[in-house]
């Protein structure tokens, strides 16, 4: 049974790249889940409303789910793919990490 956020990731696409650590998304966007998908592809998924419709930041085929023992943990990703279903979800989101990543330090 699909429930509400994987409902409002249907139909997303990649956008583009976001280059961050783990631990950089964590404050910004919250704690990710563990999505549920056949085929492994993702280990972690940030589903977010934006003023431009939802967006979603994720890894693709580069953790443990899809590479098992000789894949990443989150905490060692920094290449991570944005979704959405306009590309203005692309650069809200960037803009957002950016402006929290500054006023962090």
């Amino acid at each position: 049974m699909m429930n509400e956020l994987d409902k409002k990731r249907t139909g997303t696409s990649f956008k583009g790249y976001l280059y961050a650590r783990y631990d950089q998304l964590l404050p910004t966007f919250g704690e990710p889940r563990q999505p549920v998908h056949a085929d492994n592809k993702i280990d972690v998924e940030w589903i977010i409303d934006t003023p431009h419709g939802v967006a979603t930041i994720y890894n693709y085929k580069d953790g443990k789910a899809y590479l098992s023992d000789s894949g990443l943990n989150p905490e060692e990703i920094y290449e991570w793919h944005v979704g959405g279903k306009t590309n203005e979800v692309y650069g809200w989101i960037k803009e957002r990490l950016q402006r929290n990543i500054i006023v962090g330090f």
